[in-house]
């Protein structure tokens, strides 16, 4: 079996096959495992809060990602939950988010001290999602690579096609992201945006979602001291590096959530192109021996496990059934 992408998708991918005795190369054009937008993931494993802007499925199938990742990877999730807040000024946001999500408790001021004191005075009410996790994609993914090497998974880099691959294999699995938006018309690139800060000044437990009308934000921590502050959905194909725009508006939220933050150090910025399709959902298709995994939008780790599941039962099993496969 040939995997070609190191992303997120293809790394779960490999997994769900190593793990029921499928020899497996994952071919990688770039030198490194998730070059793409993988690598600037949130990493919030957060299917309630997701279904504040996405479709049921959604919620229901992610929230079994928690799950595999922490059976995956154990030492790697955190399950703290997800606080949402909102300025004042905007708290008919926290309002308008309750009323189209579920799995949430409210807080009062005294319980948002209590679950992140860093955050005390700040704000009056939020809303509390227990259940949800989050992860360092990075890591994750690089601890994955080590699992599946393990396992007996090869890699290949740098290389564009599987020709390099010396045995003849009878199916191949496209997980290659935004890289099919030329060959796919259906598929349309999502442009996200995101930075690093590192401060000492203040500390964070958990994810936490700034809402605004224009531009909501979410703060994950990362290691000690560093913050990951993301992301930006605009409808654009275009790379190349952050706009002073998002940089302003990603900088101000964060400051909004707290000032500690205006005196941060930026240590990195970055954008990635998130491939979806026309309902923001993913989808399984199949020309002749080649299944392609693709659409993921924002919801790359929470989403993988499900749509890797289902690529390994549809090769092992034909009468499978996936709401996610497109029959050709």
């Amino acid at each position: 079996m040939v995997i070609k992408g190191a992303g997120v998708v293809g790394l779960v991918t490999a997994y769900e096959l190593a793990r029921r005795g499928i020899e497996v190369d994952v071919v990688e054009q770039s030198e490194r495992i998730g070059a793409g937008a993988s690598w600037f993931a949130g990493g919030m494993l957060a299917p309630w809060c997701e279904r504040e802007c996405a479709d049921e499925k959604v919620e229901r199938v992610g929230a079994t990602a928690i799950e595999w990742w922490q059976t995956a990877l154990p030492d790697k999730v955190a399950q703290e939950g997800t606080l949402v807040v909102a300025a004042a000024r905007d708290t008919r946001e926290l309002d308008r988010f309750a009323t189209r999500t579920t799995g949430y408790r409210w807080l009062d001021a005294d319980q948002i001290a209590k679950l992140e004191p860093d955050l005390a005075g700040r704000f009056s009410r939020a809303l509390y999602f227990p259940r949800e996790a989050h992860l360092d994609p990075r890591e994750a993914l690089s601890s994955l690579r080590d699992t599946l090497e393990a396992m007996g998974v090869r890699f290949h880099f740098g290389q564009m096609t599987d020709a390099t691959v010396d045995r003849r294999v009878d199916w191949r699995i496209d997980c290659t992201g935004s890289a099919r938006l030329p060959d796919d018309a259906a598929l349309r690139g999502v442009r996200g945006e995101m930075l690093y800060l590192r401060t000492g000044d203040i500390q964070l437990s958990r994810p936490v979602r700034f809402l605004h009308p224009r531009h909501p934000i979410y703060v994950v921590p990362r290691r000690q001291g560093v913050f990951m502050v993301g992301a930006t959905m605009i409808e654009s194909e275009l790379s190349g590096p952050i706009t002073a725009r998002s940089l302003m508006e990603l900088l101000n939220a964060a400051y909004a959530l707290h000032p500690a933050f205006g005196e941060a150090q930026i240590t990195e910025t970055g954008t990635g192109i998130r491939p979806a399709y026309p309902n923001n959902l993913p989808r399984i298709t199949r020309s002749g021996s080649i299944y392609s995994v693709n659409g993921m939008y924002r919801h790359g780790f929470l989403l993988s496990p499900a749509l890797a599941h289902d690529v390994a039962e549809l090769l092992l099993n034909p009468d499978h059934r996936s709401e996610f496969y497109d029959e050709p």
